[in-house]
């Protein structure tokens, strides 16, 4: 689930909650694809709640608009994985 922390026109801030860092680093990576991104990372503050508290500074561009494109190449390439793996067997 994506709890909105902050927000502001180029910055957002959100946790990850009920998500590991194994999806906040794919997340990450998307994100750093973008050429409106210019600062995007995440941190976990306590290592027995691991909820990934995310941040993205844009240049200007809708800071909400690029985590649901991010999202949705994310989920393109995780499909296309799911679809080679069913080859293999």
């Amino acid at each position: 689930m994506l709890k909105v922390i902050e927000e502001k026109k180029n910055r957002i801030v959100f946790d990850l909650e009920g998500e590991t860092r194994t999806l906040a680093n794919a997340l990450k990576q998307e994100l750093e694809q973008d050429s409106h991104v210019k600062n995007t990372g995440y941190n976990v503050s306590h290592p027995l709640i691991h909820t990934p508290r995310f941040v993205i500074e844009t240049d200007g561009e809708d800071p909400k608009k690029i985590l649901k494109d991010s999202v949705k190449r994310l989920r393109k390439e995780v499909q296309k994985l799911k679809d080679q793996a069913k080859e293999l067997k």
